[in-house]
């Protein structure tokens, strides 16, 4: 069994938790931690984690929505950190490696096209286009088979991240904004092309097509992240991804900025056997 999660979604903070419950122990994998080790720590406490529990931090990329609270939480609480080596470098010119917080003895250097594991959990990174040193997303795949992917924080859709994500029985997935809304949003024009560019975030279109390329059979849940709440709106994205996903009978969650999102548990290929949990 594998079972997922978000502490929050969106520019104000990312985090998602992965537990697989197979042997004596389960393991528990954090992605990204863009929130403060105390804000951390109390959306943990909503879903009865200690942060001791966590096993390991896989960072995708340097941006603050996404590091900021890594290597604080790290330091505290003696969590491995994972990350590629354009990051690290990324991460070593900025303010968030200060050496009071800073452990290199907690950091695991990956290879963007390398699988590596965490416990009994194999992650399978791979490169995107984004406004990043080295940015990867992920597949997480427990040992029964169960695989989860995850894409946010991509400026467009490439073939490889198609097929990557065509191997994935849940996914998590960017629907960043709608482009009408971000061409008249209070945003400079510089942020504006740059969200909306090929190294930006992935609009509710982009998302809608890479979503009808994957034709495996395997995927049974998605979940839109990363909304924008400026460029965005939660009824727009339900609207658009329901065309897309309904006829095909695959539920789809939002994962919220201030919520996360409740567990989500894979236990069978059987779509009645995928359940969210409060």
């Amino acid at each position: 069994m594998i079972r997922f999660c978000s502490l929050g979604s969106g520019s104000e903070g990312n985090s998602w938790l992965f537990e697989c419950r197979q042997g004596e122990r389960p393991v528990r994998l954090m992605v990204d931690c863009g929130f403060a080790v105390k804000e951390t720590v109390a959306r943990l406490g909503r879903i009865d984690l200690e942060p001791e529990s966590i096993d390991g931090i896989v960072v995708t990329h340097e941006h603050d929505d996404h590091i900021g609270g890594v290597f604080k939480f790290s330091r505290k609480f003696g969590t491995p950190v994972f990350l590629t080596h354009g990051t690290w470098r990324a991460a070593l010119r900025s303010k968030l490696t200060v050496p009071e917080y800073l452990d290199t003895g907690r950091v695991r250097l990956i290879d963007s096209h390398t699988p590596f594991k965490v416990g009994s959990l194999s992650l399978h990174p791979f490169p995107v286009p984004h406004d990043a040193a080295e940015p990867v997303q992920l597949l997480i795949e427990s040992e029964a088979g169960f695989t989860v992917g995850i894409l946010t924080d991509c400026g467009s859709s490439t073939p490889h991240l198609v097929r990557m994500l065509d191997r994935a029985h849940a996914l998590i997935l960017e629907s960043n904004h709608c482009p009408d809304r971000l061409a008249t949003s209070p945003y400079p024009e510089s942020l504006k092309r740059r969200v909306g560019g090929d190294y930006g975030h992935l609009s509710n279109q982009v998302a809608c097509d890479i979503l009808s390329q994957l034709n495996s059979g395997r995927l049974q849940r998605v979940v839109a992240a990363h909304l924008s709440k400026t460029t965005n709106c939660p009824t727009v994205v339900q609207s658009l991804w329901e065309a897309v996903l309904k006829p095909r009978g695959i539920p789809f969650s939002i994962a919220a900025q201030d919520d996360g999102l409740h567990w989500v548990e894979l236990s069978s290929n059987s779509n009645s056997n995928f359940t969210e949990t409060v």
